[in-house]
């Protein structure tokens, strides 16, 4: 994938559904380069062609979730990363925006990090840390784990805080994942009693997903965007989450 590619998937995955005409004027390049472009991209799965449009593509794909907001996870993640003390014992679940947080760990000294995703656990491998990977059933797409054995495999393991990504947020809903078994392994390691805390950019605030995640009060903190509607911070304020806007 190319500079201009990856421009163009960052401009879809954030509009959800963009012309060929736009995008040729964000890139400055004619149309009949955008449309090839675009079929290279759609070739890949990394998005969808309509009749001159692009459309986002709803995929577990962890590369793929990971160019949508891409800067802003960026500054989330190095917030999340300083909320890290030397010496600590954590848990990184599998979003994108988790994934992150490995580039900002090289300062952080006696730190061990245990995740149920082999993609962060490929991140780490460079990092001074020990690397914990949980087993279970493996969904190739996602690069995660999950199932009883997951489930299992954490009921032997503590660690102070936990960072975890979500699909949505509605004051009715709580918060809410897309895959019933990943939802499941985030609830049981919301069961621990750790310091939850969310990480995830605005966009996923106001949508509803099938699965929900923790009861709202079992969370400690969201680190989200300054984005954020003013209305959400109220409602998670209320339910005793502390938020944290990263501009």
């Amino acid at each position: 994938m190319n500079d201009r590619q990856q421009i163009i998937l960052q401009w879809v995955n954030d509009k959800q559904r963009i012309s060929v005409t736009e995008l040729s004027q964000i890139c400055q390049v004619s149309e009949v380069t955008i449309r090839h472009d675009l079929t290279r991209l759609e070739q890949r799965h990394y998005l969808r062609r309509v009749h001159g449009f692009a459309v986002a593509i709803q995929t577990d794909d962890v590369d793929t979730r990971m160019m949508s907001n891409f800067a802003q996870k960026q500054k989330l993640a190095k917030f999340a990363a300083s909320l890290i003390q030397d010496g600590e014992t954590v848990f990184f679940e599998s979003g994108s925006s988790i994934a992150l947080l490995a580039q900002y760990l090289a300062d952080k000294k006696n730190l061990t990090v245990i995740t149920v995703s082999s993609y962060v656990a490929s991140l780490l491998k460079s990092m001074p840390c020990e690397v914990v990977l949980l087993g279970g059933m493996y969904q190739k797409t996602s690069q995660t784990v999950v199932g009883p054995l997951t489930r299992l495999c954490l009921q032997q393991m503590n660690f102070s805080k936990a960072f975890m990504g979500i699909d949505g947020f509605t004051q009715m809903t709580g918060f809410t994942g897309r895959d019933m078994l990943r939802a499941d392994v985030v609830n049981a390691v919301v069961d621990k009693g750790a310091e939850n805390i969310v990480l995830t950019d605005s966009s996923k605030f106001g949508q509803i997903n099938l699965n929900p995640l923790g009861p709202i009060s079992a969370f400690s903190r969201v680190i989200t965007d300054d984005k954020l509607p003013e209305e959400y911070q109220q409602q998670l304020s209320a339910a005793g989450v502390k938020v944290s806007l990263v501009g």
